[in-house]
Parts: C-alpha cells; sequence; structure tokens
C-alpha cells in the first residue's frame, strides 16, 4: 500500500534489539529531529548575496514551501543599530571570557596594541546575538561586500554563534547556513562536530593528493584539535579593520561534505564522504581554520563527481553525521540525494544523475 502511494519511508530488517537495527533507527530518528527543526525556522540574511555568486542564491520561496523554513533579508543597518546599542561593561565582560577560553597574544590583552580590535569583536558577538535572540533566528548569512556601518568583519562572533548551534554560511549562502543548523541537531549529543565550510584549494601532489578546507573567517571552533587561538591578522577584502578570528587546525578521522544547491526544477543534496588528516606542516600563511581530507573513492573521481553534480563551494563539514543519515533526511524532504563515497565509479555516478533527470522531471 505505501509504495503503491509513492510515500518515502525507511524500512529497517532485523531484530529490534540488534546493533545494526538500533544504529539505523537512530540516524532516522536524528534525521527526523534536524527535519522538525526546520518546520516554522527563521533564517536571516544580511545584505544580499556574494555579487557573481549565483550558486550562494536560490529560489527562497520554493525553498519554503519545500523544507517549511523562511528566508528574509534586513540592511546591515538594522544589525548595526543594534551592535552600537551594546553597553560597554557586556563587552568587557566578555572579553574577559576570551581571555579565559583561547590563547591569546600578548598585543591582545589590556594595554596591547591590537586589543581594540578584539573589544569591537566582542561588541559585533553581542550585537549579533541580540538580534537573532530578538527576531527568533536560527541562523543567519551575510556577505563581506555588504557591511556598511560595521569595523570589521564578523568572524569571531560568527564562529562562537556556530559553536552554540546556529546555522551559517558565508556570501548571502541561506541553503548552506539552513543546512549546518540541520546537521547540528542532527548530531547534537554525538562526538565531533558540524560546521561551514568551503573548498579553499587542492592539492594535487600525485603521491599524497590533498583537499584543503579553510575559509576566510568563519569556521566553528567545536571542530578544532586542542585550544583555539585568537588571533588579528589583515584581510584583504571586506575594506575594513584588521579582523580577529579564531585559528585552528581541526582533527584528523573520517568525516563528510554535504553541499544543498537549487538546479532550478528541484534541491539536489550532495555528500561526499572523505577522511580528514593531520597537518603535516605549520601553516603560518594561512591564520584561520584549516582541514585536511582526502575525498572517497579518489581525488580526480570525486572532484569530478562534485563537478558533474553540480556541488557549490560552501559545505557542512560533519565529523558525526554519516551519508546514511543524509539519506534520510533527503528522503523526509523529498529531495534528490547524490552520494560520492568509496564504492562510487564515475561513469555509473555520472548515468545516476542522468536518470534522475528524467524521475525529477
Amino acid at each position: 500500500m505505501v509504495s503503491r502511494m509513492r510515500k518515502n519511508r525507511k524500512v529497517v530488517v532485523g531484530h529490534w534489539q540488534d546493533a545494526d537495527v538500533l544504529e539505523q533507527i537512530d540516524a532516522w530518528s536524528r534525521a527526523a529531529a534536524g527535519w522538525h527543526d526546520w518546520q516554522g525556522a527563521k533564517f536571516v540574511r544580511f545584505g544580499d548575496n556574494m555579487r557573481f555568486v549565483a550558486v550562494t542564491d536560490g529560489d527562497k520561496v520554493e525553498a519554503e514551501l519545500k523544507f517549511g523554513f523562511s528566508v528574509n533579508t534586513h540592511g546591515i543597518g538594522d544589525l548595526v543599530t543594534v551592535i552600537n546599542s551594546i553597553p560597554a561593561d557586556a563587552i568587557d565582560q566578555l572579553v574577559t571570557e576570551y581571555e579565559a577560553t583561547y590563547n591569546i597574544s600578548a598585543d591582545l590583552k589590556k594595554g596591547g596594541s591590537r586589543r581594540q580590535s578584539v573589544y569591537d569583536a566582542a561588541r559585533i558577538e553581542l550585537g549579533l546575538r541580540k538580534f537573532l535572540e530578538d527576531g527568533g533566528y536560527k541562523g543567519f548569512s551575510d556577505t563581506f561586500e555588504d557591511l556598511h556601518g560595521m569595523v570589521q568583519l564578523p568572524g569571531l562572533a560568527v564562529q562562537r554563534l556556530l559553536a552554540d548551534g546556529y546555522g551559517f554560511a558565508g556570501e548571502g549562502d541561506w541553503k548552506t547556513a539552513a543546512l549546518v543548523r540541520a546537521f547540528k541537531v542532527m548530531g547534537s549529543g554525538l562526538a565531533g562536530a558540524n560546521a561551514f565550510m568551503e573548498d579553499y584549494t587542492y592539492h594535487f601532489d600525485p603521491q599524497n593528493q590533498l583537499v584543503l578546507g579553510s575559509h576566510m573567517l568563519e569556521i566553528d571552533a567545536s571542530l578544532a584539535r586542542g585550544r583555539a587561538s585568537l588571533e588579528v591578522h589583515p584581510l584583504g577584502i571586506g575594506g575594513k579593520a584588521d579582523p580577529a578570528r579564531l585559528v585552528f587546525n581541526v582533527a584528523g578521522g573520517p568525516a563528510l561534505n554535504a553541499s544543498l544547491v537549487d538546479m532550478g526544477n528541484r534541491f539536489r543534496l550532495i555528500v561526499n564522504e572523505v577522511e580528514a588528516v593531520e597537518p603535516e606542516h605549520e601553516l603560518p600563511k594561512l591564520p584561520v581554520a584549516r582541514v585536511l581530507w582526502k575525498p572517497y573513492p579518489d581525488m580526480k573521481t570525486a572532484c569530478a563527481a562534485w563537478i558533474y553534480a553540480g556541488g557549490a563551494h560552501h559545505t557542512v563539514y560533519s565529523q558525526n553525521l554519516t551519508a546514511e543519515h543524509v539519506r534520510d533526511f533527503a528522503e523526509m524532504a523529498d529531495v534528490e540525494f547524490a552520494l560520492i563515497g568509496r564504492e562510487t565509479r564515475l561513469e555509473q555516478f555520472r548515468s545516476e544523475l542522468r536518470w534522475n533527470e528524467v524521475y525529477y522531471r
């Protein structure tokens, strides 16, 4: 009957006490929690998406029909008004918390030459947090091209809000911001974390091919291996003062990257299974959060499959969810799911994408 009704569902076979049965039910339950959290959720977009980068945008009306969450824009001036209203004593208290939580260099401590930058970052965090709480938002996006009235780009503030469970993605990418939030809900209570990520660059050494994942400021420090460092460095874009940010390496281990893209007539959820590896060298010229990973099934196949599927540069990076969680989530959302994993063969994958074109027509 359910098959005839074309109802999406998960079939689990086995004894109710079997470990693998419980794991499958657990994955479905976590996907259901993420899906439930989206229903009626609100995400705020400060300004528009990054200019000339269409992949960060999409059909917000169709997304609300399909996923149940809404995305609406506020001018950056609305946020700046709240930021400027934050009292000095609240800022001092938060800066003291920074000093107790992170490794901080002498020039950022009281009396240091760059102390003001940390003070400004704390004001931005408190203003952003108040705006989100007052508006009942579960996540947000912004773009460095549209931050008029702000002293610096919100790096540290975004990282700390992400760690508290908010969804975020840069450059106006509301789709990834919403997906980050869903993944955080699905992974709640599990070891590891979920965070905004970007494919930054590729290392095509024939003997050791790797992807470097990073972003200019805003990756969640819950991914960090060890204690993060609070640092201030110049930033060549945005035209603002040097921003504060948390700098750290991400721990090695199994992980995945997921990208939600608008295909025009439907949404597609793409997953690439990866293995994060510990950096072999220091990265002094990349003073931001960073992670190295080997994509499955191999570098060239994974990159080609990602491009054929239309995967974006922004993703959700997960240390604690599996492809099963994301597949269950896609089934609930009734959206196309494309997996690039250990068994992926490129020609088969391309054929499946073509078949899906017919199915989703």
